[in-house]
């Protein structure tokens, strides 16, 4: 593999409906693209609000690129997992990090859940590479669409009907539901606690919102500023879609909107390329490197 040594540039792509097709996979076409890339050197990633049980198969095919550090020493660039809560190696499987809630912080956060007789996904680490996700009630039909597409998923584990035995693995709340009762949700989650409470809609589901809460602090803009700091990048390019790319935009370079982006985003780019279904992002990339 030939490291590039002159471009020390970091891209950074949101997944569902920016590099994803509306399969929700990465097309051949763009997986060609990436592959070229990462050989050549490009160090490329993506920050998702996705779990590794996801992640890890939807890049079965891509390659991982690299990075040397100050020793000259090779390592695997991490994917950002779960919004900026963890750092995922495709190579071994397994977090480099994963953030926690505190334990008192996750209690508030359940009762204002009770409250609203909203029930969220609750998302435990279980050693260095996998998740167990409990349920405590009946799904709603969103919900349950959630769980059947996931259920047979490796790297986690869906307990339903359960609530966790332990508070303080908590590493994710993620909740569904009507985008009016999530949206007003959000500010009183804000005051309970000091934890990240973003809301966003849903891009397949017309009418929902989905909520995710991590520990303070975390955020896709956090883990991208510190992860282009281990990589040694002094450039940082971003591609996004949704309310939540919105963070990780702001710290960006070059922030990059697909088409299909919601225009609360677009008018945050600087620069607005073609729609996911048309391997924008790869194709975007390719052209940029090759200049």
């Amino acid at each position: 593999m030939n490291i590039c040594r002159e471009k020390r540039t970091l891209y950074v792509t949101d997944l569902d409906g920016t590099l994803l097709d509306n399969n929700s996979r990465i097309s051949e076409r763009s997986v060609k693209i990436l592959n070229g890339l990462v050989d050549r050197g490009v160090m490329f990633t993506s920050a998702t609000a996705r779990t590794p049980a996801t992640v890890q198969p939807l890049f079965g095919n891509v390659n991982q690129s690299v990075y040397m550090d100050e020793s000259g020493v090779m390592h695997p660039i991490p994917a950002i997992v779960m919004t900026g809560a963890g750092e995922w190696n495709r190579q071994t499987c397994s977090f480099e990090s994963c953030i926690t809630i505190p334990e008192a912080d996750a209690l508030k956060i359940r009762d204002v859940f009770a409250s609203h007789a909203l029930h969220p996904f609750v998302y435990c680490l279980s050693g260095n590479s996998f998740l167990n996700v409990y349920h405590p009630a009946a799904m709603t039909s969103r919900e349950n669409g959630f769980y059947q597409d996931r259920r047979h998923l490796a790297l986690k584990r869906f307990h339903l009907d359960q609530r966790p035995a332990r508070w303080d693995k908590v590493a994710l709340f993620f909740a569904i539901g009507p985008v009016k009762m999530v949206e007003g949700m959000v500010e009183e989650l804000d005051s309970a606690t000091s934890c990240a409470a973003a809301w966003y809609p849903d891009v397949f589901i017309p009418e929902t919102g989905l909520i995710d809460i991590y520990a303070p602090g975390v955020s896709k803009a956090s883990a991208v500023r510190s992860l282009a700091q281990k990589v040694g990048a002094d450039e940082i390019v971003v591609f996004g879609d949704n309310l939540n790319d919105l963070p990780m935009m702001a710290v960006a370079d070059v922030a990059v909107a697909v088409e299909n982006a919601l225009p609360e985003v677009k008018a945050k780019a600087d620069v607005v390329i073609g729609p996911n279904t048309d391997d924008a992002v790869a194709r975007w990339i390719e052209d940029r490197e090759r200049d």
